[in-house]
């Protein structure tokens, strides 16, 4: 199998769109992605979020990842290959170097087995173990990684656990194949607060420990802030803000980016909500240059007929408005090469 050369990464994508059609006599088409790129990176081993408000299009590009979707337009490249053309062997390798967890853990079982069977099939399937013995410690091991004590969990059939002991468990269960990528969708969005650390602490250790890049598929920009290295902000499709989380949750530069942020509750009651922004007055019209025209507070007449293309300065950091037309109008694809040389955040 290739490989990039410039930066070995897991996934390329480039230029990617994704157009859903329906309907016979009146076929009406939904754009779901459109002109996306994006680098996830082998080393140095990044935690991007995606990030945006349901039907921005995260779950479609989680989709295109995993080779659940094909792209309409553009590239979708694992290790180099181009993921519509991957022989069977190398799709037996993209299913064990990428690894997804979904927002409902109760679909990633079966409820007619006990819960060891997730982690019992990819040690056996994938020769992790030598023996029986070594397999068992290896599980048990992996489940106290995760805060659980196997011997309350293992045995049991799925229904007898929490919603949280059961997205743990998929978490040791990478911890136990140990991929090249996590695609974590929504992870933690289904679980209580309480326990919403200790699973982003266990995807951290992951990356940070093991090697293992991560997207973190989320409308949360709280946790995305938490975890990620990079935020890439989705709206109906388009990449609208990319760059480093510390800098893009601080200093929002997109309108809708600013919209998300100060919609995250603060710790303060003496604080009051804002409250909600007028919408500006467009007329009848229905179509528009930029796409978040409709929701803009910062609208100026050009957003009526001009799309705003992407624009970044000196830092990997860009934004899709005409309010950062200072600085150098650039591809989606520049950005996704940019943001791939983003230092790993230093959590404390």
């Amino acid at each position: 199998m290739t490989r990039d050369t410039a930066h070995a990464a897991v996934f390329r994508i480039r230029g990617v769109s994704k157009v859903f059609r329906r309907g016979l006599l009146n076929p009406r088409e939904t754009v779901a992605l459109d002109d996306i790129s994006l680098v996830v990176p082998q080393s140095p081993p990044l935690i991007i979020a995606i990030a945006g408000e349901s039907g921005s299009g995260k779950t479609t590009l989680a989709r295109v990842l995993l080779g659940i979707e094909r792209p309409s337009l553009g590239q979708a490249l694992y290790c180099g290959s181009a993921m519509n053309a991957l022989s069977s062997r190398e799709r037996r390798q993209l299913r064990r170097d990428v690894q997804p967890i979904f927002q409902d853990p109760f679909e990633s079982y079966n409820p007619f087995y006990r819960v060891d069977h997730v982690l019992t099939i990819p040690m056996r399937k994938l020769g992790l173990a030598p023996s029986r013995e070594e397999a068992r410690a290896r599980i048990r091991a992996a489940v106290e990684q995760v805060g659980l004590r196997p011997e309350e969990i293992l045995g049991r059939y799925p229904h007898e656990l929490s919603g949280g002991q059961r997205q743990r468990l998929m978490v040791a269960r990478t911890l136990l194949i140990r991929p090249r990528a996590i695609l974590a969708d929504e992870p933690v969005s289904m679980v209580d607060a309480s326990l919403r650390a200790t699973i982003l602490e266990s995807l951290r250790t992951l990356n940070r420990n093991h090697g293992i890049s991560l997207i973190y598929v989320t409308h949360d920009l709280t946790t995305a802030y938490q975890i990620s290295d990079v935020i890439v902000v989705l709206y109906r499709g388009r990449i609208v803000e990319a760059g480093p989380a510390e800098a893009v949750i601080r200093a929002p530069r997109h309108p809708y980016t600013q919209l998300l942020v100060e919609s995250i509750p603060q710790p303060d009651p003496d604080r009051r909500w804002r409250p909600a922004r007028p919408r500006p007055e467009l007329g009848n019209r229905t179509r528009l240059g930029c796409n978040f025209a409709d929701r803009c507070t910062a609208i100026m007449p050009r957003c009526l007929h001009d799309a705003p293309p992407l624009f970044m300065g000196q830092e990997p950091w860009a934004a899709r408005c005409f309010l950062a037309a200072d600085d150098r109008a650039v591809s989606t694809a520049e950005v996704a090469h940019t943001l791939v040389g983003a230092e790993p955040r230093r959590m404390t």
